[in-house]
């Protein structure tokens, strides 16, 4: 009994860590989300440099969690919902990892359109977008350090609203574009950051359902709500 005792508390504190790292990546992709969309607003060429070189942190500590979830499951061996929790962790890793590089993206085409004539309030809207996922991601972290399926539930819901926002943006840059076509080249990269912010909100999305396996044991079986498929239709990766 006591040297069962002493691995159960083995696994706890591996976990601590491993929760502790993942909070942390947490912080820095939120960080990034918003100096992204704070650097294209404020045409902020230091800023987007920064939130690139920013995405090497990001990117370390995903492997650091990767690398340490799979010695805790070689060495500890957990099973059943153990093991979820650790798998749980590995997932929320990428889907952070990847919102990271969509942030890095934005930084990068903020670069390239810094020196182009502002198109009117499309900053201003974009962040406004961004703010609304970096929300989503605070509950959905605070949704896996609670355990609470509920608040995780309440972010995969509100991806709708980060969808209707894209959709909106999408045809206003149509707009944009017919009514002045030296628009083009900059509604073009601006289309791509809103797709970057929205297909953030896709994987803010993928770690809730990931804190609904782990409370519940069970993936969210319905379809996650999506709004007008016109732009995503139309869709251009970035």
């Amino acid at each position: 009994m006591p040297h069962s005792e002493h691995i159960v508390s083995g696994f706890d504190r591996d976990l601590e860590g491993i929760q502790a790292m993942i909070m942390r990546m947490g912080g820095l992709v939120e960080e990034a989300i918003a100096k992204a969309t704070e650097a294209l607003e404020a045409r902020d060429l230091e800023l987007a440099r920064a939130v690139r070189a920013g995405d090497k942190a990001i990117d370390a500590l995903d492997e650091q969690v990767n690398d340490e979830a799979a010695r805790v499951i070689a060495q500890r061996q957990p099973i059943a919902t153990d093991l979820r929790t650790v798998l749980t962790v590995f997932r929320i890793s990428t889907n952070l990892e990847r919102i990271g590089d969509y942030a890095k993206n934005i930084a990068k085409r903020t670069e390239t359109i810094i020196d182009q004539p502002p198109v009117n309030g499309t900053g201003a809207s974009l962040r406004r977008m961004a703010r609304q996922v970096e929300l989503m991601l605070k509950d959905a972290l605070d949704a896996y350090i609670q355990r609470d399926a509920d608040l995780a539930q309440d972010v995969r819901n509100r991806d709708l609203d980060v969808d209707q926002m894209y959709s909106a943006l999408f045809r206003e840059y149509l707009t944009f574009m017919m009514e002045d076509p030296r628009n083009i080249t900059t509604c073009m990269h601006l289309h791509f950051m809103a797709k970057n912010i929205e297909r953030m909100g896709d994987h803010v999305t993928s770690i809730a359902e990931q804190v609904i396996y782990l409370v519940t044991g069970d993936m969210p079986d319905d379809e996650r709500p999506k709004q007008d498929r016109t732009a995503h239709d139309a869709g251009l990766k970035g």
